[in-house]
């Protein structure tokens, strides 16, 4: 399955975008998140440790994730790549709590 993410990482790999150019678009685009509520007491987080992890979301940092664990992204370049996203969601972020 492919995605926007996956494009990028391709692209990166085949040498037609830099990491530079790849990190960019990542700080530019918004990052599909998973919103669920924080557990409270402890037995909300007991119940929280039984529960399945959430399903694979194509088109968010779970293709950086399988990207490299698989190999295709170096230490380095999931670094970046992990700076870049959370950048974008810190600044999507600053925009809801400036609504």
């Amino acid at each position: 399955m492919t995605s926007e993410v996956t494009d990028l990482i391709e692209s990166l790999r085949d040498g037609s975008m830099s990491l530079e150019e790849v990190a960019t678009r990542f700080r530019e685009r918004l990052w599909p998140r998973r919103r669920k509520t924080t557990p409270a007491t402890y037995l909300e987080m007991a119940a929280a440790a039984q529960e399945d992890p959430e399903p694979y979301l194509a088109g968010s940092f779970d293709d950086v994730v399988a990207a490299y664990d698989l190999g295709k992204l170096s230490d380095a370049e999931y670094e970046v790549l992990s700076e870049a996203a959370a950048e974008s969601n810190r600044a999507e972020d600053r925009r809801i709590a400036d609504l």
